[in-house]
């Protein structure tokens, strides 16, 4: 199986599928696709159907077999790979997990356009807009949403991922984690126990270490 990523210090949509795979040990290999290069989409042309990563494939379910659209790639992860423990066990649970996704998906263009991922920016805050404050404001009050649901039973100073356990939900908010952190964003305690979380998972760190290691610097918008 292999997983075609851009540049680990900038592809948000790229971290997400890899993250779940990384936690999760699934052994997969990674084709690197440096973006905003010149020979970028001549590159991609022989593995994203989309012109755009991430892309999956693996030859062990059928021939050219490819996913791509991180969404679409960690439900088949989730499927072929983890027997469905990707999401939450409880069915209101999981509804809310697949709805949150989903708008992080479609949603919240201010933060992604204001604030790009960059994991290797000192932390430090910028002045935002009204509109990015509203993206954040929303994000926030969808983890506190998602935290809240098993605090009876661990307490209020517990430490735990958005639904107890580690889900395809704490990968896919895993790269605006990373862009709360990069910018300095103030958050409730609860929140930034969640955040403080989220950065020291050993798959985050291995992550972030590749990143600081690229030595391209390119001016970049949302990936």
């Amino acid at each position: 199986m292999e997983l075609v990523i851009g540049n680990k210090n900038y592809s948000s949509w790229s971290l997400r599928p890899w993250l779940l795979l990384t936690y999760f040990e699934v052994k997969f290999s990674e084709i690197h696709i440096k973006l905003f290069s010149d020979d970028m989409h001549d590159k991609m042309e022989k593995y994203c159907p989309n012109k755009k990563v991430p892309v999956l494939i693996d030859n062990k379910i059928s021939s050219n077999f490819k996913v791509w659209d991180s969404l679409a790639i960690c439900e088949t992860i989730n499927e072929q790979y983890l027997d469905g423990r990707a999401w939450p066990k409880n069915i209101n649970e999981r509804v809310l997990a697949r709805s949150i996704c989903s708008e992080m998906h479609a949603g919240f263009f201010a933060l992604r356009n204001e604030l790009p991922m960059n994991c290797r920016r000192k932390p430090s805050s910028i002045k935002l807009t009204e509109a990015v404050q509203q993206d954040i404001s929303r994000v926030i009050q969808i983890w506190l949403n998602c935290l809240s649901l098993h605090n009876e039973s661990l307490g209020e100073d517990n430490n735990q991922f958005l639904f107890g356990e580690f889900s395809i939900a704490d990968a896919y908010f895993m790269p605006v984690v990373s862009r709360f952190n990069s910018y300095a964003i103030e958050v409730p305690q609860q929140v930034n126990q969640y955040i403080n979380k989220m950065l020291s998972l050993p798959a985050y760190q291995q992550w972030k270490k590749a990143a600081e290691s690229e030595k391209e610097v390119i001016a970049v918008a949302e990936i």
